[in-house]
């Protein structure tokens, strides 16, 4: 029986580990757990906090303070911008991005000639300042039907400036995080590889980019990448240092301005152009952040899957759980610490299915002791009152074994005086009736008092008090069944 148990357990765990393994290579293959992927991330970029502060990158914001300082509404106008282009140029900025969308020309303020020469005089000295400075990419969100980007300046104006346009739009998933870069978005380059482009004066690959686009290996939180007031800029009060051969990011990063989104740092949300700067600064870097192989994963995962699956298989239940849960905990430090060089480990699906083995083991594990319990109960309850058949269990433990050791106990051999003879005269139907009656009622009084049926031989039976759980008051149990009996 105990070699049955031991072979349907095994089986039982072994097949478990095989369904979670082929579940695990369904949830990698269907992406079903992308999502609590991407939280895990999340937490491995809180955990990894701010890092490697860039040098060769700023934003350039336009808040409340700027807006007051200015004294002007917002948005500015055309030659604000130019202003701005014309002093990042004379700093020696290498490139200038402008995560702000210019897409329809300057509204005269009235309807006369002089309004709409002010208004065109606006839009042709931010064209003007573009074409002297050749160094600007310019950023938009919209594509008009034709394909062409939703721009202010036509193709040959932005070609005799040798300025690009680039998509500032994300593609952001689970909670709309802004975790990657795309590659490309409705055909255009993203900002942020229109930028770099720019800036390196090479052509991108998609090397890097997945299905979702790059990972962003952000710098750390909001404020991390350093920042220059948009009015100091203006005013030409700011250093010209700060600038000196960086890519620059112009935007927008007041929160009432709309442009601000949530990160995997979560807390205070980042603004367009931060994260802009981010994504341009992990392209520069050649995208460090990257997903781990897929045979990587499946292998890590199958790994996991196998581990726990012997675990399970201890005798202990509680062993197995342990064991699944310590190995989860090892594939966290092992995932962060992956992390911090530049590899993404998938983790939600070797969790789940590690778990999985872990739960099936322990319920596997209980629903065996249930049964071999209930099995044993069954046979026990035939030769043991209800309170010794519960102390039998729990000193059998999980196993169902008894130990041996040496107890006091009280012997009682019964028989019925003078039935050999009986029997040989009465019919064999009511020989068997009476028997029955008379080894109910003795049975009955023997479990009344605590005893142990040990054997039936004819008419007579062997009972014991005080095993196999010790009766202190075994011999005074024996006796009061002895009376009983006597009585019936």
């Amino acid at each position: 029986m105990r070699a049955d148990r031991r072979r349907l357990r095994v089986l039982l765990i072994v097949a478990a580990g095989a369904l979670a393994a082929a579940t695990s290579v369904i949830l990698s293959a269907t992406n079903a757990l992308d999502g609590a992927e991407s939280l895990t991330v999340d937490q491995r970029f809180q955990i990894r906090g701010k890092h490697d502060v860039p040098d060769n990158v700023v934003v350039v914001g336009i808040d409340g303070e700027a807006i007051a300082t200015l004294g002007d509404r917002f948005p500015f106008r055309r030659r604000v911008h130019a202003t701005a282009i014309d002093n990042l140029t004379r700093a020696g900025a290498r490139t200038i991005v402008y995560d702000i969308q210019f897409s329809e020309r300057t509204e005269p303020f009235d309807a006369s000639p002089a309004a709409a020469a002010a208004a065109d005089g606006d839009d042709l000295a931010l064209l003007d300042a573009i074409s002297a400075s050749q160094r600007v990419v310019l950023g938009t969100d919209e594509v008009l039907d034709d394909g062409q980007p939703n721009i202010l300046f036509v193709d040959e104006d932005l070609r005799r400036a040798h300025a690009t346009v680039g998509n500032a739009g994300f593609q952001p998933k689970s909670g709309g995080v802004w975790r990657h870069v795309p590659f490309a978005l409705d055909g255009l380059p993203s900002l942020a590889r229109a930028a770099v482009e720019k800036t390196t004066r090479t052509r991108m690959t998609e090397d890097g980019f997945g299905r979702d686009g790059a990972w962003i290996d952000y710098h750390g939180p909001n404020g991390t990448v350093p920042s220059i007031n948009f009015a100091a800029v203006v005013k030409g009060t700011f250093d010209p240092e700060s600038v000196r051969d960086k890519t620059v990011v112009i935007g927008n990063t007041a929160d009432n301005l709309g442009d601000v989104h949530p990160t995997p740092f979560g807390g205070v949300p980042m603004s367009g152009p931060e994260i802009n700067a981010n994504a341009i600064s992990t392209l520069l870097r050649g995208v460090p952040l990257r997903d781990a192989s897929s045979w990587l994963n499946l292998l890590i995962v199958l790994g996991l899957v196998a581990a726990a699956t012997a675990a399970a298989l201890w005798r202990s239940a509680l062993i197995g759980i342990a064991a699944a849960t310590g190995l989860i905990g090892a594939l966290l430090v092992l995932a962060q610490l992956a992390f911090n060089g530049g590899r993404v480990l998938d983790v939600a699906v070797p969790v789940v299915s590690t778990a999985l083995i872990g739960i099936a083991g322990l319920a596997l594990n209980y629903w065996l002791v249930v049964r071999d319990h209930s099995r044993l109960r069954t046979q026990f309850s035939r030769f043991l009152p209800a309170q010794i058949v519960d102390d039998v269990l729990e000193e059998a433990g999980d196993n169902g074994r008894l130990g041996g050791r040496r107890l006091y106990a009280t012997v009682m051999f019964a028989d019925l005086r003078g039935f050999t003879a009986v029997a040989e005269r009465l019919p064999p139907e009511l020989v068997i009736d009476v028997l029955n009656r008379y080894l109910t009622e003795m049975s009955d009084a023997v479990l009344d008092h605590g005893g142990t049926l040990v054997a039936y031989q004819g008419d007579g039976l062997m009972a014991v008090f005080g095993a196999p759980v010790e009766q202190a008051d075994h011999a005074d149990r024996a006796m009061d069944a002895a009376r009983q009996m006597r009585d019936i």
